[in-house]
């Protein structure tokens, strides 16, 4: 590892974390141990306040009383035992269905209680018991005085909702109102640190600074900040040292493939232009993987105009092939490295006349994205292996011949360049053939 990389990962650490500084860590536990606590506190001060605010526990001899009084008067009771019974009055009673059968033991209460004969009274429960004095939880009574006249009926009402069912989902759903807003509050404080952290982690990139990381919050934020400038500084520095690799090793091979080159002048005829061939092709392999190793280190602050760029790129491909403008987009602005687009779309073009006899070229803006289509008129690619297309030293054609294949970092150097300008690019087939499109965001 280089003086300077060691320069650049201590500067990254110090310059995202101030060591020792600010205000002392708290653990993110404490907040959600906070939130649970207040959670469970207040959850049981609702159960308990509708527990005690609820109706008085049944009792046997006032429920007795106000059955009496409905059946004789039609009124409900002013008194509790009441309050919880429904009077109607029917010509024909009505057989209940299930779970109701008959209950022999409140029959005879309702008949001592009205004093009035047994054949006059009937009783209903769900639950007959005959070993019960008085009526039970749920039940219908009804009296027909002297045989004449309407049933007079009493029972307990059964509506979906009960006065005791809205009152304890009222209570529920205020107390969920009344944790909703901290709760939340809360949460995104918590989350907020973690998702400056992932920002930076997903725009840092090789050779430039490292997007600010966040230096407060709980003491495992400040730990993950330190992981992630201490991961920057390590890669950036492998990608320094790669390139320094890189260019060390073309420099040295340059001196041996000139006194290579001088050599093969020598040569017969046909000899020569073989050997010079594979010369060619070594300096060109060695080209394209300085590139591949460099472009991580472009200045990717710049304000580029896309449309004038790739106008400038098909008029200098033209004598390489056909390629053509399709009819111009809106303008389109991005930011990046103009060196690193340019060579971006070449790659793509010069695939598109190689594979596919010819290039068309397109945008369009998307939302906040500007979308490029490079179209050919070739046999277009196969779905399932298109992926590998773009792995370094993979090409579309298996052999190993200059004239119909590359090196095979075309399209490896081409997704690299999208990913620093956080764009993608995607491989499939169009209306005329292969079709690569690259999506690049709006400056």
């Amino acid at each position: 590892m280089s003086r300077r990389a060691e320069t650049l990962g201590g500067n990254a650490r110090k310059s995202a974390l101030p060591g020792g500084g600010g205000p002392r860590a708290h653990s993110i536990a404490w907040p959600i141990f906070a939130l649970v606590i207040a959670s469970v506190v207040l959850g049981t001060t609702v159960v308990f306040f509708v527990t005690f605010n609820g109706p008085p526990p049944g009792n046997i001899r006032s429920r007795e009383a106000a059955v009496a009084t409905m059946l004789r008067t039609g009124k409900p009771p002013s008194d509790p035992g009441g309050r919880m019974l429904a009077f109607r009055t029917d010509e024909a009673l009505p057989a209940p269905d299930q779970p109701f059968r008959p209950d022999p033991a409140a029959r005879r209460t309702l008949s001592r209680l009205l004093d009035v004969p047994l054949d006059q009274v009937v009783a209903w429960s769900m639950r007959p018991d005959p070993d019960r004095s008085g009526f039970g939880r749920d039940f219908i009574l009804a009296w027909h005085p002297n045989g004449r006249g309407p049933w007079r009926i009493v029972e307990t009402p059964r509506p979906l909702l009960a006065p005791w069912h809205l009152k304890t989902l009222t209570a529920m759903l205020l107390a969920i109102l009344a944790l909703a807003l901290p709760a939340w509050i809360i949460a995104r404080a918590i989350s907020r640190p973690v998702r400056a952290v992932a920002r930076a982690a997903r725009e840092a990139r090789a050779g430039a600074a490292l997007p600010p990381l966040p230096v407060g919050g709980s003491s495992e934020v400040r730990d993950l900040s330190r992981a992630v400038a201490a991961m920057h500084a390590r890669l950036a520095a492998h990608a320094e040292g790669r390139t320094t690799m890189l260019a060390a090793i073309a420099h040295d091979l340059g001196t041996p493939l000139s006194r290579l080159a001088f050599r093969v002048e020598q040569l017969p005829d046909a000899a020569r232009e073989r050997a010079a061939a594979d010369i060619a092709e070594m300096r060109a392999m060695i080209a394209a993987a300085l590139s591949f190793a460099r472009d991580e280190n472009a200045d990717m602050s710049a304000r580029i105009e896309l449309g004038s760029l790739l106008d400038s790129l098909v008029e200098d491909m033209r004598e390489a092939g056909a390629v053509t403008l399709r009819d111009a987009g809106p303008r389109a602005v991005v930011r990046g490295d103009s060196g690193s687009l340019r060579r971006l779309f070449a790659n793509l073009v010069e695939n598109a006349i190689r594979y596919g006899d010819r290039a068309e070229i397109g945008w369009r803006i998307v939302g906040r994205e500007v979308e490029v289509t490079i179209d050919d008129h070739g046999p277009g690619v196969d779905p399932a292996t298109v992926e590998r297309l773009f792995e370094p030293f993979v090409r579309g054609d298996p052999s190993r011949n200059r004239a119909t294949g590359g090196t095979g970092l075309g399209l490896a150097i081409v997704r690299s360049i999208a990913a620093r300008h956080s764009g993608e690019v995607v491989l499939g087939n169009g209306a005329t053939g292969a079709q690569a499109r690259v999506t690049l965001p709006l400056a």
